[in-house]
């Protein structure tokens, strides 16, 4: 009897899951977001195109002929828990009824041509993990409820039109691990980031001010800091290359005009590779990045330094690629660079060295012409 009972149930439970049991609001989401999408815009091969909420529940097993892919369900199949996506080419705006799945945990939508604003109602998805809405459209501000998302891990809207400012409660996203907002027309100061974060992108906007410690403070784990292509001004502390998990950072093409360094504490370092070429940095070429321990890359390219190359640079068997071209330097470079063992490649070119090999391809391109570098000193540069 009890064995009888057993099977009768998993019948039962077969022939739920088989018939699908999704919600009522998540169908009605999903019948707002395919409607509020072109259809000249779904292609017959598409995800979008297989979703037939005449013929199938969503989340309906087995899958054969209808919702082939876009959503994944949860166990029960009672709930939508993904939307991801393919890159077919939608258009359309994204309806403010997607807020009904309140099981979602991931929604891609990147590589598409969806349009318009990001609504608001987003903040009502408490279990996204992941939003990725890369390379289309949107257009307008970032919605200050999307600092609401408690259990949002990873953040992708870059490739995108957005404008306006970032949240000021930007931090509030205490989860977040990965922000990427590259490549929009965002404007003002960096706020206060969230304390979690492993990778932060914001390159290719046009963010201005100083790049101020209050907005880093807490970040432990930061690796990874893209800031390239904005308007950020001032010095850049030595704070920064303090940071305890940072590895790689990109400020090259802003309007920096100092940098302060200091030797990192108990030697000890990750950072890796930095760039700062293409800002308006002046003074002498800072000689304490010969002690990060695990530093391949130096960018300095394009900026105003004046003065010698450090030695220290050239004593630096862990640096691997040196670019300084661009910038007032003088002297003779040290002659470890043109050794037949050299380990460093990179640029010394359009500086004032002299004795500068015309033979190595570190000296490419040639030095500035000697009347550009003698009114740069107000003299004749030191040899």
């Amino acid at each position: 009897m009890f064995n009888t009972l057993c099977y009768l149930l998993l019948l039962l439970l077969h022939f739920s899951l088989s018939q699908g049991l999704t919600f009522p609001q998540d169908i009605s989401a999903l019948k707002a977001f395919k409607a509020s999408i072109k259809p000249t815009s779904i292609p017959s091969w598409s995800c979008l195109a297989s979703w037939d909420f005449a013929a199938a529940d969503p989340c309906a097993l087995p899958r054969r002929t209808h919702f082939t892919c876009g959503i994944i369900c949860s166990i029960d199949s009672t709930r939508v828990t993904q939307i991801t996506l393919d890159p077919a080419g939608y258009s359309g705006q994204l309806t403010p009824l997607l807020s009904q799945l309140t099981q979602l945990s991931i929604l891609d939508l990147s590589d598409n041509s969806f349009f318009g604003s990001i609504p608001s109602s987003i903040s009502s998805l408490r279990s996204l993990q992941t939003l990725i809405l890369k390379s289309n459209s949107f257009s307008g501000s970032i919605p200050d409820s999307v600092t609401t998302l408690k259990s949002l891990e990873s953040l992708d809207i870059s490739h995108n039109s957005l404008s306006g400012p970032l949240p000021k409660t930007l931090n509030l996203l205490s989860g977040l691990r990965r922000l990427d907002l590259s490549y929009n027309q965002l404007t003002g100061f960096l706020p206060k980031l969230p304390y979690n974060l492993l990778e932060l992108a914001l390159k290719g906007n046009s963010l201005s001010g100083y790049i101020s410690k209050s907005s880093f403070d807490g970040l432990t784990q930061l690796e990874v800091v893209e800031l390239s292509e904005n308007s950020f001004t001032g010095t850049l502390g030595a704070w920064f290359f303090l940071l305890p998990a940072l590895q790689q950072a990109d400020l090259a093409n802003n309007s920096l005009t100092r940098v302060e360094i200091s030797k990192p504490s108990g030697g000890n370092s990750d950072l890796v590779a930095i760039d700062l070429g293409f800002n308006l940095i002046e003074g002498n070429a800072p000689t304490d990045f010969a002690n990060y321990p695990q530093l391949s890359s130096l960018t300095l390219r394009y900026n105003r330094l004046r003065g010698a190359i450090p030695l220290e640079y050239s004593k630096k068997k862990s640096l691997r690629r040196l670019f300084l071209d661009g910038n007032f330097l003088i002297g003779r470079p040290p002659s470890e660079f043109f050794g037949g063992d050299t380990w460093v490649s990179g640029s010394l070119g359009n500086n004032c060295l002299v004795g500068c090999p015309g033979s190595s391809q570190l000296c490419s391109p040639s030095q500035k012409p000697y009347e550009v570098c003698k009114q740069a000193y107000g003299r004749k540069p030191m040899a």
